[in-house]
This record gives C-alpha cells, sequence and structure tokens, in this order.
C-alpha cells in the first residue's frame, strides 16, 4: 500500500475514532441498566440530543406547548398531565402514574411502545446513553437531581 494511501487510511482512522460513541469515554455501554448509565448521564450531551425533541417540545419554564407539551418540570409529574394547556392522547393519560425513571427511558425508546395509540410519532432513542443523557437534562429542568435506581 503506497505511503499516501496508509496516511490517509491513519487519519481517517483517528478521526473516527474520535468520533466513537461516548460510552467510550465513560465507561458504560448503552445497554447497561438504568442506574449505571445515570451515574453517567452528561446534561450537557442530554441538551444537544434534545435538539430533535425541540421540535415538537419547549422546555423552559412558563414557555408554551407546540406539537408536543412544554416538558419542563415533567419528571415527577403524572404521565400525560404535566401541561394543563395540551391536549394529551387518551392512550397516554390511561397509562397512569407519575413519570420516574424507569418510565422516561422506557418512553424515550419506544413512545408507541409505552402508550400504544399515542400521537408522538417518534420512533425513540436507540442508544441507552442518549436516553440517560437526556432524562438528565430533563431533571436538570424542573426536576432537580435524578434518583435513579
Amino acid at each position: 500500500m503506497p505511503a499516501a494511501v496508509r496516511s490517509t487510511s491513519f487519519t481517517l482512522a483517528v478521526l473516527l475514532a474520535a468520533c466513537a460513541p461516548a460510552e467510550r469515554d465513560r465507561g458504560v455501554s448503552p445497554g447497561a441498566p438504568l442506574a449505571a448509565r445515570i451515574k453517567v448521564a452528561d446534561t450537557r450531551l442530554g441538551r444537544a440530543v434534545f435538539r430533535q425533541c425541540a421540535a415538537c417540545h419547549t422546555i423552559d419554564a412558563g414557555t408554551g406547548d407546540r406539537d408536543g407539551p412544554n416538558l419542563h418540570g415533567v419528571t415527577h409529574a403524572q404521565v400525560g398531565r404535566n401541561s394543563a394547556r395540551f391536549g394529551y392522547t387518551a392512550a397516554l393519560q390511561s397509562v397512569g402514574g407519575e413519570w420516574t425513571c424507569a418510565r422516561l427511558d422506557h418512553w424515550l425508546t419506544n413512545p408507541a411502545a409505552f402508550a400504544p395509540g399515542t400521537s408522538m410519532h417518534f420512533p425513540g432513542l436507540r442508544n441507552g446513553l442518549d436516553r440517560a443523557d437526556v432524562i438528565a437534562y430533563l431533571y436538570a429542568n424542573g426536576g432537580g437531581k435524578p434518583a435513579c435506581r
């Protein structure tokens, strides 16, 4: 292999390693139990992942709903009842209970599986570390520090 090709291949490999998934830096795999993922969750990364959600949701206190409800303080809120102004589906309201770390993780994995019939057409976040980061970000925006077990 010519030296120029080897050099380009090496440079490409180094750049790809720099863009590798964050779990390598955190020592926890995306499939680890939620408690382990929450311990290494990063609200800054959660904010970046939340940009996908921001197309439909706001998160700052006092801001209105969009196509989805405002999510400020959603942690510990009743499922399907966080925003008094938003028209939640009967499917989500029928789930009952409150948003816990485990329920948020389940919801963020696959909203349609969590609440069949929901109007949220988001396929979910497959990466468990992304979900933990978003959960930490949600807690940082009106819910305090995550107390996930």
